[in-house]
């Protein structure tokens, strides 16, 4: 039998055995000793069975071992090869001693004792090979086996007919050629029925020296006149050499047992050489048999058949040479098309980028694994979008591979980790409760946490995940959709964090859904109103400004403040076409007060406009053709912004650049609540800046919130921006604020948001504190 393993390996093992080296140096001592010892018959003869007893025991040696090494179906094969060694060593190491003591006239027959053994013996190995399995599976198989082994029966029948049953040497022991030769053609077909079979027990380079030596056996004792004779020391060495391969067998099978796997299926030609090596054994017996008074035309057409036969057969190893190298093409094409379809395969199922399951794969396998205590959590990288503008989207490639497999680490072998796209990945928890879960995910960000060197810069990666676990009857697209609302709870609640899914969540989503369809609806609907706050000039209390705030008047809920809805938008991307329709509104309106009070200085007209609308490609040809359509002056419009909307965006920082180029004006709005406020007067072109409410509502009693507007003051003050205080709602705020060198106030201590056609009543005088208020 044959096994896979590095090539050359068993060769250079088969080399460097202590046991064949010994086997073989052992038995050329014998062979020499036959040499010296010629002329002296009675000793080789001794020295000849003394060489046998260490064989006899190498091969029961060598079947003991191979019980014990080889696979458990080939135990019991390698047991009566073992027991038939041991029969052989009994009855040679007899003989050798009764030839020691009394050695009579030499003799390479043994005696009575020694062929009983030998039958014995020979009779274990017999059986042992017919009773082992053939492993043929298909009819086919069973013919071709057939007649490969029948070949080889009749071969050594012609040859036990010529040479025992019949002999031409009128000398030879008919019986004891005839026991021998049968005894002989058993042998040898059941030791080629193990060589010939798919599962043999053995390997061909150690089955075919055993099978040989039933072969040299039968040769050996059945040759002819001098052949036999004692006084010549190559008898001596031809009969010794069935001992010698026998012995050699197990051994080289040790040694195949251990380079390799001894259980693989052997691989063979589409043909077998068997047949014709027997054609060549009987041509060889036929020519041998031919008298020496044949006739010039005898055996001028015995040659000619023969080399007619040899011919055909030449020409049919040559057709099944080319068949089978056209079948070994056939096959290499077919292993390409294989290797194909797996890398085709493996495309279709696993990431590029990270080698992880795909999102394919991933839905494939939660409908096979998925049951009623799995679960699953859905990862979302926290400001992935930072690293792939500040450092190039090589290096965002780079930091994905590195997440993917630092998840693959915080894993179990039986979790299946997905990357579902971009940024997002999955990993399903087969047979894994909530708790278990738990661990997973906080394993997860840990490992995430770890610092990545990534071209020259360390960064911490963070992640947000939710987490969810399967109920009974529960379809994977339910299972994704919750672990997705429990990874934006997550992001909602500050990132970095695990949260598990609940049913409120799900809850308040759908509720958010139906919010989504109706903000579409209210779009085409026109529900949307717009309110005025003033802006007034703190200096003499004139209306100088208003901002735009915008109102849902929905058909069912009343009037809807923009914090239950203004989030929402910019979530969903319908800011922009919100934004748009304020923008409009607010510029006809701004144009009507100005033809309204042709005479007086146009308002200043704010108009809030949120992070995804500055990144809106199309929002710089939109003012200016909301510009163009209503009439009014560019300087008269205010975009605000916050500085949330701006930080380290290139796109929204060109698009001011463009709306400024129109001369609008911009404002920088909740000034001092973002982290980068100082950095962001540096770089963005606003024109005024409006301090937050949250440091005016305790300005006259926290000195920190009235040091904060100090110093927002100033800078506005030094860098020649506009100011405006945001929240006033008392006299003292608004005296103090005036103090601290503000412009302009805005809040409650004049107006709340009102109506157009109140600003226009507000614009006949000066707004008195309080008294305007609504």
């Amino acid at each position: 039998m044959t096994q896979t393993q590095p090539a050359g390996r068993p060769i250079e093992h088969l080399r460097r055995d202590p046991v064949l080296r010994g086997l073989i140096g052992f038995t050329l001592l014998g062979c020499v000793l036959f040499v010296l010892l010629d002329g002296q018959p009675i000793r080789q003869v001794q020295v000849f069975w003394l060489v046998q007893v260490p064989l006899d025991a190498a091969l029961a040696l060598g079947g003991w071992r191979l019980r014990r090494l080889a696979h458990v179906r080939y135990r019991r094969f390698w047991s009566m090869i073992g027991f038939a060694g041991a029969s052989f060593t009994v009855g040679d190491a007899y003989h050798a001693l009764e030839v020691l003591i009394r050695p009579g006239e030499p003799s390479l027959t043994g005696g009575t004792v020694q062929t009983v053994f030998f039958a014995i013996g020979m009779s274990s190995n017999v059986i042992a090979c017919l009773i082992f399995p053939q492993g043929l599976r298909t009819a086919r198989e069973r013919f071709v086996f057939w007649l490969d082994a029948t070949t080889v029966l009749v071969g050594g029948g012609v040859v036990a007919w010529c040479f025992a049953f019949n002999p031409l040497d009128g000398g030879t022991d008919r019986v004891n050629a005839s026991v021998t030769a049968a005894l002989v053609l058993v042998a040898t077909f059941s030791a080629t029925k193990v060589a010939l079979i798919r599962n043999p027990p053995m390997a061909r380079v150690a089955a075919w020296p055993m099978v040989s030596a039933a072969m040299v056996q039968g040769v050996s004792t059945l040759l002819p006149g001098d052949f036999q004779s004692l006084d010549h020391a190559y008898v001596y060495a031809i009969r010794l050499l069935p001992s010698v391969l026998i012995a050699v067998g197990p051994w080289i099978q040790v040694i195949v047992v251990r380079a390799g796997d001894p259980r693989h299926t052997v691989k063979r030609r589409p043909y077998s050489l068997l047949p014709y090596g027997m054609i060549a054994v009987t041509f060889v017996v036929f020519f041998l048999m031919l008298p020496d008074t044949a006739s010039s035309q005898l055996v001028g057409a015995t040659a000619g058949v023969v080399v007619i036969t040899c011919l055909v057969a030449g020409r049919q190893l040559v057709a099944f040479h080319d068949n089978m190298t056209l079948i070994t093409r056939l096959d290499v094409a077919l292993g390409d098309l294989r290797d194909q379809e797996v890398q085709l395969r493996e495309q279709a199922s696993f990431d590029g980028l990270t080698g992880l399951a795909n999102r394919t794969h991933f839905s494939a396998e939660m409908t096979r694994l998925l049951s009623a205590d799995s679960s699953l959590l859905l990862i979302d990288l926290d400001d992935f979008k930072t690293v792939n503008d500040t450092m190039g989207h090589a290096a965002g490639d780079a930091l994905l591979v590195i997440v993917a497999s630092r998840l693959r680490d915080a894993v179990r072998g039986g979790d299946l980790v997905c990357r579902l796209g971009g940024d997002e990945f999955a990993v399903l928890l087969p047979e894994t409760g909530p708790a278990g879960a738990e661990v997973v995910a906080e394993q997860i960000l840990r490992r995430l946490a770890e610092p990545i060197v990534l071209l020259q810069h360390t960064l911490i990666t963070r992640a947000s995940i939710g987490l969810t676990g399967a109920r009974p009857g529960e379809d994977p697209s339910t299972l994704l959709a919750n672990a997705d609302i429990a990874m934006y709870e997550a992001k909602r609640r500050g990132k970095g964090m695990w949260i598990a899914y609940a049913d409120e969540m799900g809850a308040r989503i759908g509720a958010e859904a139906v919010l989504i369809r109706q903000l579409d609806l209210a779009v085409e609907q026109d529900q949307f109103t717009l309110l005025y706050q003033p802006i007034v000039r703190l200096s003499d209390g004139r209306l100088v400004g208003v901002e735009s705030l915008i109102r849902w008047n929905h058909p069912v809920r009343g009037l809807v403040p923009p914090v239950d809805f203004i989030p929402v938008a910019e979530r969903t991307g319908q800011i922009v076409a919100i934004g748009r329709w304020v923008l409009r509104q607010a510029c006809r309106q701004g144009a009507a007060w100005l033809a309204e009070f042709p005479g007086e200085a146009p308002l200043q007209v704010g108009v809030n406009v949120a992070g995804p609308q500055l990144r809106d490609p199309g929002l710089v040809a939109d003012v200016a053709a909301v510009l163009a359509e209503t009439g009014l002056p560019a300087g008269s419009l205010v975009i605000e912004v916050t500085e949330t909307a701006v930080l380290d965006d290139e796109q929204s920082h060109a698009t001011m650049i463009a709306l400024r180029a129109l001369g609008v004006k911009l404002a920088l709005d909740d000034f001092g609540t973002a982290a980068s406020s100082l950095g962001l007067l540096l770089t963005c072109p606003v024109s005024s800046l409006k301090l937050d409410r949250s440091f005016v509502e305790s300005i006259t009693t926290v000195s920190r919130q009235a040091a904060v507007a100090t110093a927002v003051s100033q800078m506005a003050a030094a860098l020649e921006f506009g100011s405006v205080a945001e929240g006033i709602e008392t006299e003292e705020q608004r005296d103090l604020v005036r103090e601290l060198g503000y412009e302009h106030g805005q809040g409650y201590l004049w107006s709340r948001p009102v109506p157009p056609e109140r600003i226009s009543e507000l614009r006949t005088h000066d707004l008195t504190p309080l008294t305007v208020a609504p």
